[in-house]
């Protein structure tokens, strides 16, 4: 497997968190507040802001569930890859990075040791060039 397709695949989960978030955004811009039930018409100009966000929604939740499916595809194939990996703290480098989509700073702090985040990333792209 290549840096390229590992990439590829952590970039569809950065993808399928950032879209995740903004569905939740969405969904919370989208409650209504109090209405207001006086009975008399609206002035011209008024919207239906849940009317509106309701299609933005819809269209978000399509666009997770189509990412969801293509990490499903690709993730069978980066595990077992990764499970491959014979040295336990390497296999853990690629397990927390591209499964776990942690960043390297944070992979370097759980790895712990005298481990920095050019340490961990040295070690990944070391043994992809092997």
């Amino acid at each position: 497997m290549t840096l390229q397709e590992l990439s590829q695949y952590y970039k569809l989960r950065e993808r399928l968190n950032r879209d995740e978030e903004i569905l939740d955004s969405l969904r919370a811009a989208a409650c209504p507040g109090a209405q207001n039930l006086s009975g008399m018409p609206h002035a011209p100009g008024v919207r239906d802001k849940v009317g509106d966000l309701a299609v933005e929604i819809a269209d978000m939740t399509e666009r997770i569930r189509y990412l969801k499916e293509e990490i499903d595809r690709a993730e069978a194939a980066v595990t077992e890859f990764v499970e491959s990996i014979e040295n336990d703290q390497t296999r853990m480098i690629f397990r927390l990075r591209f499964l776990r989509c942690l960043t390297w700073g944070e992979v370097a702090a759980v790895i712990g040791g005298r481990n920095t985040e050019d340490g961990v990333k040295s070690a990944c792209y070391r043994y992809l060039s092997s």
